[in-house]
């Protein structure tokens, strides 16, 4: 056999090892989602558009939505997962009003979609955690077409506060889900989430967008202010 064809060999054996590992993180990682899938709940934002004036509603629409959720739910002492769906449910025509009624008022006429839907979410990380692609159920709001880039977290545990480009972990919600999930899961989530890409998704532009989970009320409505005066 001679050089090229040795080289040619070798190259073919790397690229099927190469594909192989692969398939084994997929594998693995897949079957980490299907066993945590069932214990959290997630939070999905679709924006109307792409637009600067559409992803900025999209952002103070979820702030809004998140906040009124919490508030509602620690007024209802709603502890679980099947509890908190119970209360969304419930309250989506009032959680649909308050959005609509803010989209309104810089007079636009998009109406707010909010329900539980079970969908597929990239791979996504908060803080020292990250949750794999798959298959979850969560709570979704479609703002209009819906066409836009999405906003991403998990509502429950309540890992979807944040103070930076990454979510801010509480150790309360950390330690909840810690108690829901099996330990080498728990373990696992905390294991790769140095390695792994925020999305699959969303372009490398619009990733600072779509990361900052939680910006401060106050330059929100600073900046929606910027856009629509």
């Amino acid at each position: 056999m001679n050089r090229t064809n040795q080289f040619s060999l070798s190259i073919l054996c790397f690229f099927i090892c190469f594909l192989l590992a692969m398939s084994g993180i997929r594998a693995r990682d897949e079957a980490l989602a299907a066993d945590i899938a069932p214990k959290i709940l997630r939070f999905h934002v679709l924006a109307n558009s792409d637009s600067a004036r559409d992803q900025a509603l999209k952002l103070y629409i979820k702030d809004l939505l998140l906040e009124k959720i919490r508030d509602g739910a620690a007024a209802d002492q709603i502890a679980g997962k099947e509890d908190l769906k119970a209360y969304i449910l419930s309250e989506s025509s009032t959680l649909e009003t308050a959005a609509e009624d803010f989209i309104h008022s810089f007079g636009y006429d998009y109406g707010v979609r909010v329900g539980i839907e079970t969908c597929r979410f990239p791979v996504r990380t908060y803080g020292d955690m990250t949750f794999p692609a798959g298959m979850y159920e969560a709570v979704r709001v479609t703002i209009g077409n819906g066409a836009g880039h999405n906003f991403w977290c998990v509502l429950y545990p309540s890992l979807c506060y944040t103070d930076s480009i990454h979510a801010s972990m509480p150790e309360g919600s950390k330690e909840t889900l810690k108690s829901l999930i099996p330990e080498n899961d728990y373990e696992a989530l905390l294991r790769s989430g140095p390695q792994r890409s925020s999305s699959d998704e969303e372009s490398s532009a619009k990733k600072s967008e779509q990361e900052t989970v939680s910006l401060p009320t106050v330059k929100i409505r600073f900046r929606i202010a910027e856009l629509f005066s």
